[in-house]
């Protein structure tokens, strides 16, 4: 491999943040190229098929950065947004991912995540579009996260949904009246109704 071959692809890396072996075809690259620079130690694999540069500094959210390369169509939502957002201290050990209903289950045992299914609509509201470590990230608003923790209570808790409520409003990340649209959105207005009224 000449070093014109691994330049250009520790350039992708650096420019990606992380990089598949299937990134290196639009390039006609040859995908045994990123293997042989992960067996000189050049690039660290940091998930099956996934690769980041040796020298990298990676950010504490890296881990969602890689989650989101290997799933593209997910959306981080539940714990894993509020932590994002600055609305928990928790620091969960896998990364929350919302799929549409109809995907797939993506399969990766060397990534630690746990997804939710959502409908079409409560899928796609409330989606923000983030960069991280050159990764575009998709995220859940923090009112649409607030609405989704009280719509999957039963898996994370009402404590941490209650908890997330106060802190969004109180740190004023959020209104009332989004939390309202999409209560509305997820069917969780019933639910959410007596909290709201209570904290208001």
């Amino acid at each position: 491999m000449g070093k014109s071959t691994a330049d250009r692809i520790l350039n992708l890396i650096h420019r990606k943040g992380v990089l598949r072996p299937r990134d290196l075809d639009a390039y006609e690259i040859p995908r045994e190229h990123l293997a042989r620079l992960h067996k000189r130690g050049l690039v660290t694999r940091v998930g099956r098929g996934l690769y980041v540069d040796v020298n990298a500094d990676l950010s504490a959210q890296h881990t969602l950065a890689e989650v989101c390369r290997r799933v593209p169509g997910g959306v981080v939502c539940l714990i894993s947004a509020l932590q994002f957002h600055g609305l928990t201290t928790q620091m969960p050990f896998q990364v929350w991912l919302a799929i549409i209903r109809t995907m797939r289950e993506p399969k990766e045992p060397l990534l630690p995540m746990r997804t939710v299914r959502m409908t079409d609509r409560s899928f796609t509201a409330g989606v923000e579009k983030h960069k991280i470590d050159e990764v575009k990230v998709k995220v859940y608003s923090p009112a649409k996260t607030v609405v989704d923790c009280f719509k999957f209570r039963n898996k994370i808790g009402l404590d941490v949904a209650l908890d997330a409520l106060r802190d969004c409003l109180a740190e004023g990340k959020c209104s009332q009246d989004e939390l309202w649209r999409f209560a509305k959105i997820c069917r969780q207005t019933n639910v959410m109704k007596p909290y709201l009224e209570t904290i208001s």
